[in-house]
């Protein structure tokens, strides 16, 4: 108890370099764990979760458009249970910066294919049912204040009405349960009637769920072994591993994540170390005093020791602890993009054992130092 009421009192007795330090260690620590699932993300194998869903694409470029025939031709296949067509659409909302995810879809098959996608019965009827309709994700209608029966005015950047008009014009028939944050749904029969000329019967691509994930690697060969030969031959990937490709198009995600983090912890190493040491030269004839009312060589060392990683350990746990709080905000954020994002308690306990270590690198020269130092040299010294 001597020890621990010892340990609070020097910890406190500079208490603004303190609680700096120890707000840049929760700092580190909450990078620590965001970065470290970014990494996970892109560099670890695709996840069973990533397995049930796979995307088709052009073989070429991601740029390249699909005959929306080949919706029924995979649809046909008894490896499929579902597959549907997705597009995209740009554009904005009133200003050029009110941009957002837009796609058509066949609202049918793509509430069955992404189920997580919960929207209610009779939001879904009026989604099929009105050629003009849309809906909206529950984020993007709150931001907007979109409501039931609204009409809504998307300035086109990329595909202009039959007439020649950029402005088209849908009416909200409700809102949808969407984990990434904004999505704008229309109904892909009135953009293909609707679009120019050139744009119609045809889709950016198709995502299908698989009967059997297991054999998803032999679907996959299949599917592309089908329009090999064809002016629109196809690539197709689990869901998971198409996500991080597309993300992966800016670099290497993951090793610049890894790099991020070797650099904000040898940061930490030397202001911490830098701190700790510090503290050690401030305190060298309080310690001598210590020794001189009777602590050994071993509990001064212990003290300082125990300074260094409970500061460590400290400011690990808070930074765990508000990554762990703000994991759904990060999940909503990047999880659309990079597919599967965990943060998970194992992620967190070895951050904790990092901390640790920190605390025991950064005190072991300052408590070698105190269990040596005499008490003549350091009275003298102070």
């Amino acid at each position: 108890m001597r020890l621990l009421t010892l340990l609070g009192a020097n910890l406190l007795r500079k208490p603004m370099r303190t609680s700096l330090t120890f707000v840049s260690l929760a700092i580190a620590f909450l990078l620590f764990m965001l970065l470290k699932a970014v990494s996970e993300a892109f560099s670890g194998g695709v996840s069973l979760q990533g397995l049930d869903r796979i995307v088709i694409d052009s073989k070429y470029s991601m740029t390249d458009n699909l005959p929306v025939s080949y919706v029924r031709q995979i649809r046909s296949l008894d490896e499929i249970e579902q597959v549907t067509n997705m597009s995209w659409f740009g554009g904005y909302y009133m200003e050029p910066r009110n941009t957002f995810a837009t796609y058509p879809v066949d609202p049918e098959s793509y509430f069955d294919v992404f189920r997580e996608q919960a929207v209610a019965a009779e939001t879904l009827s009026r989604f099929r049912n009105i050629r003009v309709s849309a809906v909206a994700s529950e984020a993007l209608a709150a931001q907007y204040g979109w409501k039931l029966g609204d009409a809504i005015h998307i300035v086109q950047d990329i595909f202009p009405l039959e007439d020649g008009s950029w402005t088209w014009q849908f009416e909200i028939a409700g809102t949808f349960e969407y984990a990434g944050g904004q999505l704008l749904l229309i109904n892909y029969d009135y953009f293909n009637e609707a679009v120019v000329g050139w744009a119609k019967d045809q889709v950016g691509w198709l995502v299908g769920r698989v009967a059997d994930p297991k054999a998803v690697d032999d679907t996959i060969r299949m599917i592309d072994s089908m329009f090999e030969n064809s002016s629109d031959p196809t690539r197709t990937t689990t869901e998971d591993e198409y996500r991080r490709q597309f993300a992966s198009q800016v670099g290497d995600v993951g090793m610049i994540s890894s790099m991020i983090l070797m650099a904000v912890f040898f940061t930490i190493i030397l202001l911490t170390g830098n701190t700790a040491a510090q503290a050690f030269a401030e305190r060298v004839p309080e310690l001598a005093v210590m020794k001189t009312l009777g602590f050994s060589d071993r509990s001064v060392a212990t003290l300082v020791l125990a300074e260094a990683v409970a500061l460590c350990v400290g400011g690990g746990v808070v930074g765990v602890g508000i990554a762990l709080l703000l994991q759904p905000v990060f999940t909503a954020t990047l999880g659309g993009m990079i597919g599967s994002f965990d943060m998970s308690g194992w992620t967190g306990a070895y951050a904790l054992g990092l901390a640790s270590l920190l605390g025991l690198t950064v005190g072991a020269y300052p408590a070698v130092a105190a269990k040596r130092l005499t008490i003549v040299e350091a009275l003298r010294e102070g």
